[in-house]
């Protein structure tokens, strides 16, 4: 008896140890260094931040963290439900674009095929059925809506930051080995990109690479945060891109809380906006919530469409991950009633299916229309609140 109590206390003790080795250790190895440079006005010397004010910290739903991953991933948090499939026609898009024609395609959450002036262009793309580590995480509902084997030739990607929504390293392994494109991001998410094998350039807020004669991108700022393994929060960048072409320029808000929304105008100020893909979806994380410190929802995507004023703006990032707890039809059901209660014109600002190809209009330099001052009003009439 002695023997086995000296045992079983050596056993808790190993435990004991082991579990303080674990507390110390894993958070360590979790974390990563992704980018080593000087301070700046959204960096600290160690992890990135919004110089607008920090509020994407918090627990969106209020409460502990680990009580809402846990609600989240149990099914037990009164979320309505999310079908299991949607059906998708996937297409098959033209070779190439040429001259000052824009045709954009939505293949599903931030993944967007842009064609203009012969380039094509890739918008945070996601291929992958879970958008998670090791082939976990929130469920593809919806197919892509151009299957990876009838993509053309891609030449331009543009990553926004690292969350695996957005930054999916088997995809952008499998451009890269196909057709070797330019891979543009923020700092830091160059160095995840590389653990895959894929070569990615990383710049900063306000820097510009030139692709060819006439077009540039612009990496802007935008209002987010960045984590693969939660202790790693913020060790890389998040960013918008503004794409300088001919026609008039193409805008990519990435994922985005409004935070300060003075970036809209700050990325218009590089020239009119022909085509703006905003994200307008994640954005309940509680009963009757319509808004989120990391993203915009609805009535902040209008206000961005306000301040942008875009010929035409696309909404993105909504129907294909399940991220929160909106229902799926929800974001552009309700974009759709505040356009048209604020008085915009609802065709510059309207979803599509995912696969259908999108003929962008010229730029006229022409305002949205609408009041943003009635958005808060419109949020309290009956189309609306039926919504919440």
């Amino acid at each position: 008896m002695a023997r086995f109590l000296k045992l079983a206390a050596t056993a808790v003790l190993f435990l004991l140890i082991a579990a303080g080795l674990a507390v110390t250790i894993i958070p360590r190895f979790l974390d990563r260094i992704y980018y080593r440079g000087p301070v700046s006005a959204h960096f600290d010397g160690q992890r990135f931040f919004n110089p607008d004010g920090e509020d994407t910290a918090r627990v969106p739903s209020g409460g502990s963290r680990s009580g809402f991953f846990w609600r989240f991933l149990t099914g037990s948090d009164g979320r309505p439900p999310w079908p299991q499939n949607v059906a998708v026609t996937p297409s098959v898009p033209a070779r190439r674009v040429a001259g000052d024609r824009m045709v954009a395609t939505w293949i599903g959450h931030a993944s967007v095929l842009v064609q203009t002036q012969g380039l094509n262009i890739l918008t945070d793309p996601i291929w992958s059925e879970n958008a998670g580590p090791l082939g976990f995480g929130p469920r593809r509902v919806m197919a892509p809506g151009i299957q990876f084997d009838d993509l053309p030739r891609i030449d331009l990607v543009l990553v926004s930051h690292n969350h695996y929504d957005h930054l999916d390293t088997s995809t952008l392994k499998r451009l890269w080995d196909r057709d070797r494109p330019l891979i543009l991001t923020s700092l830091g998410n160059d160095s995840v990109i590389a653990q895959a094998g894929v070569s990615a350039k990383a710049l900063d807020w306000g820097q510009r690479v030139s692709v060819r004669s006439g077009v540039e991108v612009i990496v802007t700022r935008n209002h987010h945060w960045g984590s693969r393994w939660f202790t790693d929060r913020n060790r890389a960048l998040w960013s918008a891109f503004t794409v300088r072409l001919p026609g008039g320029n193409l805008f990519f808000a990435g994922d985005t809380g409004l935070g300060d929304g003075k970036w809209p105008r700050e990325a218009a100020s590089y020239g009119p906006v022909r085509l703006a893909l905003l994200p307008i979806g994640a954005f309940r994380f509680a009963p009757g919530q319509l808004e989120s410190g990391s993203h915009i929802g609805p009535p902040d995507a209008v206000r961005v469409f306000h301040r942008m004023a875009p010929e035409r703006a696309l909404p993105i990032h909504w129907g294909t991950f399940r991220l929160s707890y909106e229902a799926r039809d929800t974001p552009p059901l309700m974009l759709s009633a505040i356009l048209r209660c604020a008085g915009y014109d609802p065709s510059r600002f309207v979803s599509t299916r995912p696969g259908v190809p999108v003929d962008v209009p010229s730029v006229v330099q022409r305002q949205p229309g609408g009041s943003e001052a009635r958005i808060d009003e419109c949020l309290r009439t009956r189309a609306v609140r039926a919504l919440h």
